[in-house]
């Protein structure tokens, strides 16, 4: 299973059957599921991952969930779906109006679950094709990695965190910001604005081969960060954009 475009979902729920029945379906779908059950783990969990869509059940004990979700809203355009034990019309009609993308009665279908979730993120998908302000940006994938620009931390199709220093970070920025282009020595130095820490000759090349130990697969024949003889870099891959 390639992690390059897997969505990570995440469910806020107090029923532990709902989580665990979402984790396990959404999971053999693939995709990779983190769950919680209040209204601060979700805000945790939120705040730390790069998550793609947001299951929010709307009756957490002792919390607004309409609340939770205008919060969420507020903090970021990430979709929501919310999730309600009651069919009330105005529960459905004030959490659409919050900005929530979708809304799904309990008991509902695994099935259609995952269909709705699927039509939601393709929406998503077709609007971040559009011109968006660079400090929207919250997290680049590719290959099976996770730049998180949020909290810096770069994340393994495997889960775990690779430290990055700031100078690796800023560069590994800078190239994902444009897939596929070769960048020359002085644009990396000003995109990554390492002219302002570490000034040397061939600083560049130091940091990508710092880089390269860290995300290659053989570091001694990079098939991501690839060298243009004489031009400079470019990572030599697709990246899925994350606002």
């Amino acid at each position: 299973m390639s992690t390059a475009s897997t969505p990570h979902i995440l469910v806020i729920d107090d029923d532990a059957g709902v989580r665990d029945l979402v984790v396990e379906y959404l999971g053999k779908n693939d995709m990779r599921v983190s769950a919680g059950c209040s209204g601060q783990e979700m805000f945790e969990l939120f705040d730390r991952e790069a998550i793609d869509l947001v299951l929010l059940d709307l009756r957490l004990p002792g919390e607004d969930g309409m609340q939770l979700a205008r919060s969420l809203r507020d903090r970021a355009t990430v979709p929501i779906v919310l999730l309600s034990g009651r069919s009330d019309e105005a529960d459905r009609v004030m959490g659409l109006e919050l900005g929530a993308d979708d809304y799904m009665t309990k008991p509902f279908s695994p099935r259609e679950l995952l269909a709705r979730v699927h039509a939601v993120l393709r929406r998503y998908q077709v609007q971040a094709t559009l011109p968006e302000r660079d400090n929207t940006r919250r997290a680049f994938r590719f290959s099976g990695w996770e730049l998180n620009l949020r909290t810096r931390r770069l994340v393994a199709a495997d889960g775990h965190s690779v430290e990055l220093s700031n100078g690796e970070f800023s560069l590994l920025n800078a190239l994902c910001r444009a897939p596929q282009r070769v960048l020359t020595r002085d644009q990396l130095l000003s995109l990554s604005r390492l002219h302002e820490a570490e000034v040397y000759d061939r600083t560049i090349d130091v940091q990508i081969r710092r880089l390269r130990l860290k995300i290659e697969a053989d570091s001694a024949h990079p098939t991501l960060i690839v060298t243009e003889r004489g031009a400079g870099y470019r990572l030599a891959c697709s990246v899925e954009t994350l606002f």
